[in-house]
């Protein structure tokens, strides 16, 4: 008798099962995606203060800074930043040393996720090379204030690393270290007021 194939699913907390290796957009829930996202620590945990600062945490912010990047944005692209690390809720947030050394297997199972992730939301499956660059800006912006704030950077190190941001679109924005429970709660309400303009 052949062995059985490794289990390749992970069950969720409202009991849909998503496959890893085939993962479809009707077991995606907004609930899960929030609840997973407010327990994975950026940075590997490495940040000051009482609370990890979460994937979610960071996700609402990315959003916040797309949408000052991009004022005139259609909702469903300021959609597809809060949803721009989703895939994490269930392979966690690897840094990119370990992305590195895992290699293009751990890129193809993002993009399988996220593509998921975007039909079940109303998205197209790979986003515009515009728009994804976009939101890539405004993840390295959020990335250079996490670096100075919470990880340990100094400025110049930040820079070096990921660019040095006009300083206008950081105005009025800082780190928020929070329990899960309301950065969960946040980043469903978030999804959902976008969701209702769509």
């Amino acid at each position: 008798m052949p062995p059985k194939p490794p289990r390749a699913w992970q069950r969720m907390l409202s009991g849909r099962r998503l496959d890893l290796l085939d993962p479809t957009p009707v077991d995606v829930e907004i609930e899960d995606i929030a609840h997973g996202l407010a327990f994975v620590a950026r940075w590997n945990g490495q940040t000051i203060g009482d609370f990890a600062y979460s994937v979610a945490e960071h996700s609402l912010l990315v959003e916040r800074i797309y949408c000052r990047l991009n004022p005139k944005t259609p909702v469903r692209w300021q959609l597809a930043a809060l949803l721009h690390d989703a895939p994490e809720y269930v392979i966690g947030d690897m840094i990119s040393p370990v992305k590195n050394a895992v290699g293009p297997s751990y890129g193809e199972l993002d993009q399988r996720l996220t593509a998921a992730i975007h039909i079940r939301f109303g998205l197209p499956a790979t986003l515009p090379k515009t728009e994804k660059a976009q939101i890539k800006k405004a993840d390295r912006i959020s990335a250079w204030m996490e670096a100075i704030e919470i990880a340990g950077f100094s400025r110049s190190e930040a820079d070096r690393l990921f660019g040095k941001p006009d300083q206008t679109i950081l105005t009025g924005l800082s780190i928020r270290l929070r329990p899960p429970v309301e950065v969960r709660k946040d980043y469903v309400a978030r999804h959902a007021h976008l969701l209702a303009q769509l």
